[in-house]
């Protein structure tokens, strides 16, 4: 029995389906380790797959491939070095589990199984994986531990069933995805384990985007005296070794490592854009991303959260203006590109109006122009970004923000195309906050200027669409601070009428925005991913029916 341990925490960034690139990034957090003389490296959940790996679990081929790259992988251990608490989809006994394997002398000389399958928000392992038996400790160099994984510590039950198995340690490989309440959500949960065991804990989370999730790291270490022992940072890969030692009352201890400042607030949103667009691009293989540049606030944020992700030389602008846009948008659109350092190009949208005109003359007849005319022009623009994209092989970035999206302030085949949005999950008015916040900070992992780089007329000039003279979209909504507060309430919250209407809100404002929010749905279920930055975002998180009667009910 020893007296002393060496865990290293392995927070990497895998990604999915990438089985020997993910092992690849193991084995070099095996090797840091070693040249520390760790006894132990932890991974987060799923590292080998890359988490969530959904359907992919489904098919066997997959997890042939997982399981013989694992014992090909175990097999290394032999070396004398570090043991790996390495983590996949595993088969046992006909059923597929998402397991925890300790490899150790050659061999895998342990497996445990996730108990607690989370079937809510994001979440559907309930899908592809079984629930696996109520676990016990893994015997380590004479150390018990104990291995819940991720959603086994959100309720008591697994932890309770390892302290009375005499677990000493609590190690817990997690796939927690961020939002912006989450960090505080882990902290809690992992106190609470803590408090009813009087075990310290080891929390290893992975980092990185996969499609509409991001994930921030932030592994941390609680000591059973509740005392933050560790803290990594977050926004970035880390391996991070701790010490531990046997108390006198002969519960374990870990000594007092880095404390890492986590990102708060407006911070954390935008790295959380950056990360999860530079993965969606990078592991996708886009050599950049296309962004049509009109010289109002969506765009700029979205360009700056681009340059910053990718680096200016990685991002192209379109200017597309119309008879309606004014001479503020295009000198703004100018400016913001001179300052993010992105090529801006002109592409008039005037000749595809008038063919567009002559072409519907003879069905439309003397019809007056109506919204009609206005999505033709989206549509319009929306035809010369994805021919631009086809022909340079650039992502077309969307511009659309939660706000729009909810009511449908948005036209498919037009400002809706594209193949990622980074601000699907962002309220108008946060836009506004992150403008602000980011030109005045930089980051040393922000590829783009320090700084200003969105003009102050951007921020302050009315929103428009400019798709008719004059236009506002406070013609066609209530204030973004009020229209905003509503929609928080309803998606958020899921309040009544009532409940809204109490905060200060006229009925007749609040039933419409309902209406509008329920009708949308059609055009969000063909929105491209998004990153995910509140508890209840558009997609898998929130799921309503297109056919829908309800929101008819006052």
């Amino acid at each position: 029995m020893t007296d002393r341990l060496t865990i290293t925490l392995a927070q990497l960034n895998p990604v999915v389906g990438a089985i020997n690139g993910n092992i690849d990034k193991v084995r070099e957090a095996r090797r840091q380790a070693a040249s520390v003389g760790a006894d132990l490296v932890v991974c987060s959940e799923l590292v080998v797959s890359g988490y969530p790996p959904e359907d992919l679990v489904l098919k066997p081929f997959f997890l042939e491939k997982v399981e013989d790259a694992v014992r090909a992988f175990a097999e290394e251990t032999a070396d004398g070095g570090p043991a790996v608490l390495l983590t996949a989809p595993w088969r046992d006994g006909g059923a597929t589990y998402n397991a925890a394997l300790l490899l150790e002398g050659g061999k895998i000389a342990a497996t445990r199984f996730k108990r607690d399958l989370p079937n809510y928000g994001v979440f559907d392992e309930m899908r592809v994986f079984a629930p696996g038996p109520m676990p016990g400790p893994i015997d380590f160099k004479g150390v018990r531990i104990g291995v819940p994984i991720c959603e086994d510590i959100w309720t008591p039950d697994v932890a309770e069933c390892l302290q009375e198995s005499g677990a000493e340690i609590l190690l817990v490989p997690n796939g927690s995805p961020y939002d912006i309440a989450k960090t505080d959500q882990r902290l809690q949960h992992a106190l609470a384990r803590v408090t009813e065991t009087g075990l310290p804990l080891v929390y290893v989370n992975q980092v990185g985007g996969q499609d509409e999730l991001v994930f921030d790291g932030s592994s941390f270490v609680i000591n059973a005296d509740h005392s933050l022992a560790v803290q990594a940072v977050d926004w970035t890969e880390a391996v991070v070794t701790t010490q531990w030692r046997r108390g006198d009352d002969d519960v374990w201890v870990c000594e007092m490592g880095e404390l890492e400042r986590p990102s708060e607030d407006l911070e954390s949103i935008y790295k959380a854009m950056t990360l999860g667009l530079r993965d969606y691009v990078e592991k996708n293989g886009f050599p950049g991303v296309l962004i049509g540049l009109s010289g109002g606030v969506d765009s700029a944020i979205t360009a700056a959260v681009a340059v910053d992700a990718l680096g200016p030389d990685r991002v192209r602008c379109v200017m597309m203006p119309s008879p309606y846009t004014s001479q503020e948008s295009l000198e703004d659109a100018e400016e913001a590109a001179q300052l993010m350092g992105v090529q801006l190009d002109d592409v008039g949208i005037q000749p595809a109006m008038t063919a567009f005109d002559a072409i519907l003359k003879p069905i439309f007849g003397d019809a007056a122009a109506d919204v009609t005319e206005e999505n033709i022009q989206a549509r319009s623009r929306g035809l010369i970004l994805m021919g631009i994209s086809n022909k340079l092989g650039f992502m077309l970035l969307t511009t659309g923000n939660k706000s729009e999206m909810s009511v449908g302030y948005s036209t498919l085949y037009g400002d809706m195309c594209g193949g990622y949005s980074v601000l699907k999950d962002v309220y108008k008015t946060t836009v506004f906050d992150l403008c602000h916040w980011r030109n005045q900070s930089s980051s040393e992992n922000l590829l783009g200027p320090a700084g200003r780089v969105i003009p102050e007329r951007i921020i302050t000039k009315p929103p428009s669409a400019e798709l008719r003279p004059d236009q506002k979209d406070e013609d066609s909504l209530p204030p973004y601070d009020k229209l905003d507060d509503i929609l928080r309430c309803l998606i958020e919250e899921e309040m009544s009428v009532e409940e809204i209407v109490a905060r200060d809100h006229e009925q007749e404002t609040v039933q419409r925005i309902w209406h509008m929010l329920d009708l949308a749905e059609y055009k969000r279920r063909q929105a491209p991913p998004g990153v995910k930055i509140t508890h209840r975002a558009f997609g898998r998180e929130r799921r309503y029916p297109i056919t829908n009667s309800f929101r008819r009910i006052v």
